[in-house]
């Protein structure tokens, strides 16, 4: 573990020539050591759930991916190995094309609050340096016709073009409006621009002078056009929505429309030979043709998941990406597609439970219910005869569980989630969170200020009054006779009888909240809407709200000792605290999905549910604070003066970033963004000791060390 090794590297200093000796060995472990940490891990799906948008293969053997949250995957050994690569962004990268085995781009934006960006590597992957091309706009295709010239197409009718390998780009006018989705040249001055614009049929448009000039073709399509290919100078292909397929054998003079034999909207095409092609897209669509698209014919794909994008590294050997890391492979020119990716749902999970470290259940969406006997390395899927969404859920014993869930559903397993019995609740209220504090005594919070209670190990269930109308989230008791309740407009309840009464408590706080737990008769902690964290220690009398760095909504908190807890929520925001909640930092989840629900069985290991059927596991605590494990090249040191300093500190970096300062023992004390190269920050503060500034740029990582007086 990272703070054991810094802890015994860090002995009593007792002169400054010391701390420097023994800082430059602590720099070295931490830089030589951080890319080898792990955090938290996708176990559904497999082998990661972020949607890719584009692939390509620039090697037989070597191709990329790149998608949701700035992923981009390196994919080696004939895809075998996939490794997740550092891409300095969190924008939606939305395609991605290689000029050489070593040289590649990738595009980006989210519009409107982003400026597109355009990625570029020359290491085949190690590292990318980000050009931003300077104005608003979503880029969704990039193309280059030789290794200097390139194009970038997006939102708005536009066309950017590099004559430089990207050093530079140039807007060019395209004379339209149209969002357009996919570029292809055949030559380097020959080129398509395929899109659409609402209300108006699909568009192509086509250069021969290097884009200089753009003429509109009819594409006879009122569908948009999402994906061109050429096989030859002549002969090239369009797909869009409503299984649109357009050919010309004329350079695009003329385009016909042929027939797919489908409605589902395609999302790209590819041929590997002149006569061979393969277009996909919604619901795993997989068309395939023969002779030279003349004719299509439907092709299984064993999934349901939207296809985004087909690929092939030679003649035989293919691939297609598409939605929650959806991964099919081809070694026979596409006589049979095998699908690598395992996916068990891609519904949304409200709710995880763990008996022991290896057995577990999540629930959610339209009656999902999962389970796991093996730590999370594979989940079935359970029958429980309901469609209804199930919010929670609850073990008492290896056997006995129980789930709640909308409606007023509430059901019970005796035999490890084989079968399921319906028990009558009284109410059609949604029931969102489910306790027990022994075999027989258990309670339910839902809306309308509900909270029912059984003796008899659910077989009835009585309705407790509780005094509010306001709708209850979640349900949590440290004691058999102690409870509480929270839900929206700061509603927190407490009672000291097993339910008979229930007494409002005043949180401070306006925002809803999602989640209580309490790691002893008095401390507690309750999360919500915009990133609050409030602290009790006093059994609810009063609640002090914390400082938890995010103004996300977070949904789900739990502790596995007095010290160290967890939250999740939002945009896959994990937060974890070792100090009571006194301090939280940012831990790297690897997703954008809502987190709902988190589970920890032993005290590092801990698992996390949410949309899109995501279920994440961490075995060593949920890693370390985000920025530490980044993967990217260390450039140098920073400049830092004065040093020591007992005061202001300066910090010249080469860009901007994300700056941090950390603690010899690993703790995060400082996170912020630079919005230039150079900043001064008060360290007055700090205790006097030794501490380590990271800054996190696009192209790569500047460390250095400051002494506090």
């Amino acid at each position: 573990m990272f703070y054991d090794y810094v802890t015994c590297v860090y002995v009593r200093i007792t002169q400054i020539s010391d701390v420097m000796k023994k800082l430059t060995a602590v720099i070295c472990f931490f830089l030589a050591s951080v890319s080898g940490f792990s955090q938290w891990q996708w176990q559904n799906p497999v082998p990661q759930g972020i949607s890719i948008r584009s692939i390509c293969f620039p090697g037989t053997d070597t191709g990329y991916a790149v998608g949701g949250l700035g992923t981009i995957l390196k994919i080696t050994d004939g895809g075998t190995t996939w490794t997740a690569l550092s891409s300095g962004t969190t924008n939606s990268l939305s395609s991605v094309f290689f000029t050489s085995p070593t040289t590649g781009y990738a595009v980006s934006g989210s519009y409107p609050s982003d400026y597109g960006i355009i990625l570029k590597t020359t290491d085949g992957g190690k590292t990318w340096n980000a050009t931003t091309i300077g104005t608003l706009v979503y880029l969704n295709s990039v193309f280059f016709a030789n290794e200097d010239t390139g194009y970038a197409v997006g939102d708005g009718g536009a066309i950017f073009k590099t004559t430089d390998s990207g050093t530079t780009w140039n807007n060019i006018q395209s004379g339209t409006t149209c969002n357009f989705l996919s570029v292809y040249f055949t030559g380097a001055n020959t080129g398509y621009v395929v899109g659409g614009a609402y209300s108006s049929n699909g568009t192509i448009l086509k250069t021969t002078d290097g884009g200089t000039t753009w003429n509109t073709w009819s594409s006879g399509s009122a569908s948009w056009l999402v994906s061109v290919f050429f096989s030859n100078d002549s002969t090239g292909y369009v797909v869009g929505g409503n299984g649109s397929i357009l050919e010309t054998k004329n350079a695009g003079a003329t385009w016909i429309n042929v027939s797919g034999g489908t409605t589902n909207g395609l999302s790209s095409v590819c041929f590997p030979d002149a006569g061979t092609g393969f277009a996909v897209g919604a619901g795993g669509t997989i068309l395939v043709t023969k002779d030279a698209g003349a004719t299509w014919n439907s092709f299984p794909s064993g999934t349901t998941e939207n296809l985004t994008s087909v690929s092939f590294s030679g003649t035989n050997t293919g691939y297609i990406a598409g939605n929650y890391g959806t991964y099919l492979k081809t070694s026979d020119g596409g006589t049979t597609w095998t699908l690598l990716s395992k996916i068990t749902t891609t519904k949304t999970l409200y709710s995880v439970f763990f008996t022991d470290t290896l057995t577990g259940y999540a629930v959610g969406e339209e009656g999902i219910m999962l389970k796991t006997t093996n730590g999370g390395t594979d989940w079935t899927v359970l029958s429980n005869g309901q469609f209804t969404d199930m919010a929670s859920v609850y073990f008492t014993d290896a056997n006995t569980g129980y789930t709640v869930g909308w409606r007023g559903t509430i059901l019970k397993t005796i035999d490890g989630g084989t079968n399921w019995i319906t028990l009558s609740s009284n109410t059609s209220n949604y029931l969102n969170s489910i306790y027990f504090t022994d075999a027989s005594t258990g309670y339910v919070a839902g809306d309308s200020g509900t909270i029912l209670k059984t003796i008899n190990g659910g077989e009835n269930w009585t309705a407790l009054s509780t005094g509010t109308s306001n709708w209850l989230n979640a349900v949590f008791f440290p004691d058999a006779d102690t409870g509480y309740a929270v839900g929206e407009y700061e509603i927190i309840i407490k009672t000291t009888n097993g339910g008979a009464t229930w007494n409002t408590l005043s949180s401070g706080t306006l925002p809803w909240l999602g989640s209580v737990f309490f790691t002893g008769a008095n401390t507690g902690y309750a999360v919500g809407k915009f990133g609050t964290i409030l602290k009790t220690t006093d059994g609810g009398t009063t609640w002090d709200s914390l400082s938890s760095g995010t103004t996300s909504s977070l949904y789900s908190v739990c502790f596995t000792d007095a010290s160290i807890g967890y939250v999740a929520g939002y945009n896959g925001t994990i937060l974890k605290t070792t100090n009571g909640g006194a301090k939280w930092n940012v831990l790297s989840s690897g997703t954008k999905s809502w987190l709902m629900s988190m589970c920890f069985p032993g005290t590092n290991t801990g698992y996390v549910v949410g949309d899109g059927g995501a279920i994440l596991k961490t075995s060593n605590g949920g890693g370390y604070p985000y920025g530490i494990n980044e993967n990217k090249p260390v450039l140098n040191t920073l400049k830092l003066y004065p040093n020591p300093t007992s005061g202001n500190l300066t910090i010249e970096a080469s860009e901007k970033g994300t700056l941090s300062v950390y603690n010899l023992n690993g703790m995060l004390l400082l996170r912020q963004e630079l919005t230039e190269p150079s900043t001064t920050i008060d360290v007055s503060t700090l205790p006097g000791g030794v501490y380590l500034v990271k800054r996190i740029g696009v192209k790569g990582v500047q460390v250095g060390k400051f002494i506090k007086q």
